[in-house]
């Protein structure tokens, strides 16, 4: 099986997926965008066809409403857009942590391709820090990922990553995401995004006192159970029977992560409570959801559906303490 992950980079400890290129701390854009696989650029040409003709080759056509776009390196074709497809590339995501490391006192942590080069992203850590009871410390990142196949707008999300799981939540304040999206249609404006996230980050501590009042909710068994019940098979307390439980196994394996199998599960930020709940959901995702590969559950954790999962579990969560 061909891995949707080509190629990536990563300082520090090996990652959850445990892919990449080892790096020492602190390398230059230059040496990322080579070790991470970001060092070509997204080129376009005109799509062509050939019409056939009778009694002879054909003629080469041009369809003027779009674009092929295509790798520099390989002239691999990555997808084929309209022409009002404002590209974005590779070394752009790079590029944007540039002043955010040199001044800010970011540390870019991973960065790769995923897709052969459909999807690209970097994840910087921004210092930020909060230790929950029992010393369960959760750090804060900054995800920066766009693709060149209308997947994905280019996307700038604050995250959160609890470092005895390394468990991914998205920050959302008050019901709603963080992430900084700006669609394909317009140009991408580095400076523009990093003021917005400038409200966004400074969130982060707002988030965790959230975080804080979850690991202090005791949860009962019954809330439990109705907890995983909303947030792993969209059914409501009552409605068990009715339902046919479609997703009792990874029901059961959430269960199994609260009650004692997930890592950290047995800190006195997370047994028995709330933020337990949420963390057995998000450690499912990141790391035991079935999925194709490892890599497919990667991009569906930080991009795809098991990123809808987690919020419905955070949100889930948060209506605990409301």
């Amino acid at each position: 099986m061909a891995h949707l992950v080509q190629q990536m980079a990563y300082v520090g400890a090996e990652p959850w997926h445990g892919l990449g290129n080892r790096l020492p701390a602190k390398q230059p854009i230059e040496v990322w965008a080579k070790s991470a696989g970001m060092a070509w650029t997204i080129q376009e040409s005109a799509v062509r066809f050939m019409a056939d003709s009778i009694g002879s080759l054909g003629s080469i056509h041009s369809f003027e409403d779009q674009k092929v776009l295509y790798r520099s390196d390989t002239k691999e074709a990555l997808s084929v857009v309209s022409q009002r497809y404002q590209v974005v590339q590779p070394r752009e995501v790079l590029e944007f942590y540039r002043d955010l490391t040199d001044i800010s006192g970011y540390q870019l942590e991973t960065a790769g391709v995923l897709k052969g080069g459909k999807k690209f992203w970097a994840l910087a850590k921004t210092g930020q820090s909060t230790a929950l009871k029992g010393n369960d410390q959760v750090n804060g990142y900054l995800l920066l990922a766009t693709s060149c196949d209308g997947t994905l707008a280019t996307t700038a999300t604050p995250t959160t990553v609890r470092v005895v799981c390394n468990n991914t939540l998205t920050i959302a304040v008050n019901g709603a995401s963080q992430a900084i999206k700006v669609p394909h249609s317009t140009r991408f404006d580095p400076q523009a995004v990093k003021q917005q996230l400038g409200i966004c980050v400074s969130q982060f501590d707002g988030f965790m006192y959230r975080m804080k009042t979850l690991a202090e909710r005791k949860v009962k068994s019954h809330e439990a159970m109705n907890y995983f019940l909303r947030v792993m098979c969209d059914v409501q307390p009552g409605n068990v029977e009715s339902s046919g439980l479609a997703n009792e196994r990874a029901l059961k394996r959430v269960q199994a992560l609260y009650d004692g199998q997930g890592k950290g599960a047995e800190l006195d930020a997370a047994k028995g409570t709330a933020w337990g709940l949420l963390n057995a959901v998000t450690e499912y995702v990141d790391h035991e959801r079935r999925a194709r590969s490892t890599e497919y559950r990667m991009d569906s954790a930080w991009f795809g559906q098991g990123a809808v999962l987690k919020q419905r579990a955070l949100d889930t969560a948060l209506q605990l303490v409301a």
